[in-house]
């Protein structure tokens, strides 16, 4: 069974936005008589979670952050509040197409300073998406090949747990991905996941599709073949909505056939479930009524799980559905309705 995402559509705008806040704490720039917050933080307040909870990165200045400021600002302050429970959780940066040593530096120097670890999304395969709201990546081989090679010099020895290649490996699978592509694909990962490891503080989970696609059997040998066993593990519901026990269930049944790694949990948006309503073929396109998730953190109820981690940044639209703005563009409305349903 076909489970789109459609988790990328990353603007330019935005993402200069982010690198912008980025550097702006690289260079000590938080603090000052004209009224700024301490380091780390912004206007809004936002700070790190507690490093024994949750190790990894809170971005003081990503897209929920600026919304809580602007209804802070407007006086808003229930809206304000609602927003704050996204604000305040580490959530995935997803690497961009054009300058990616610039932003993985910038993100891992961040964290670093902030004494935590950077959480980064890789999603740049050539193919990517099978041309649907989320298509695009590399031109060809060679060049994500020097993109994975800036991914790695900007991230350096600084501390990094990346999520490699959102629903490369499931679309080989599910036969999405023309067949004259998948070599190539297999040969992109497994490098990936070399460079990648070959560095000093990087962990890597390479996506292994969620707990409502298919079944483990049809993608550990797919998991192999891409690299899995050079990988610290593998990620699943990366930007679905599937229970946490359904996909600790099919992670543990995953685990078991591919040399019992360990893997993650994208709990951002799963706190009611999957959507059942509407057309079968979009329930995964900004459904409605969904629920943020567990918070992030890598203490779990199951040592094969290292941790619950926001890879999907909630509020973000899955793509131009049901009212939605391009896929990864900030969708206000969408997040509040997110937050208001979490507990």
């Amino acid at each position: 069974m076909y489970q789109k995402r459609g988790a990328w559509g990353v603007a330019r705008a935005r993402t200069s936005a982010v690198l912008l806040g980025a550097a702006l704490l690289i260079a000590g720039c938080s603090s000052g008589d004209d009224g700024d917050t301490p380091d780390g933080e912004n206007a809004a307040g936002i700070s790190q979670q507690p490093k024994e909870k949750n190790p990894f990165w809170v971005n003081p200045d990503g897209n929920a952050a600026q919304q809580v400021a602007a209804y802070e600002k407007d006086g808003e302050k229930e809206d304000a509040e609602q927003i704050r429970k996204i604000a305040e959780q580490p959530t995935g940066e997803w690497v961009g197409p054009e300058k990616p040593e610039d932003e993985a530096r910038g993100y891992t120097t961040a964290a670093a300073k902030a004494d935590r670890t950077a959480l980064l999304v890789l999603y740049n395969i050539p193919h990517r998406d099978c041309g649907q709201y989320s298509q695009g990546g590399a031109a060809d081989g060679d060049t994500y090949r020097e993109w994975i090679d800036g991914v790695a010099k900007g991230i350096g020895d600084r501390g990094a747990t990346v999520v490699l290649e959102p629903d490369a490996v499931l679309h080989l699978v599910d036969g999405c991905t023309p067949d004259e592509f998948h070599e190539e694909r297999y040969d992109l990962l497994k490098g990936a996941i070399a460079k990648l490891k070959s560095l000093k503080n990087t962990k890597v989970y390479l996506d292994a599709g969620n707990a409502g696609w298919g079944h483990p059997d049809q993608i550990f040998e797919p998991l192999k073949w891409a690299g899995i066993d050079q990988a610290d593990g593998f990620a699943v519901n990366v930007s679905n909505f599937y229970t946490t026990k359904d996909s600790i269930a099919y992670g543990k049944e995953l685990s078991a056939r591919v040399g019992d790694k360990p893997f993650v949990v994208d709990t951002s948006r799963n706190g009611n479930g999957p959507y059942t309503g509407g057309d079968p073929n979009e329930r995964w396109c900004n459904p409605p009524g969904r629920a943020l998730g567990e918070a992030p953190t890598t203490k779990t109820p199951d040592p094969l799980v290292d941790a619950f981690v926001w890879v999907k940044r909630p509020g973000e639209s899955d793509g131009e559905c049901k009212g939605g703005p391009k896929a990864g563009e900030w969708w206000a409305k969408y997040a509040l309705t997110l937050a208001k349903a979490s507990k």
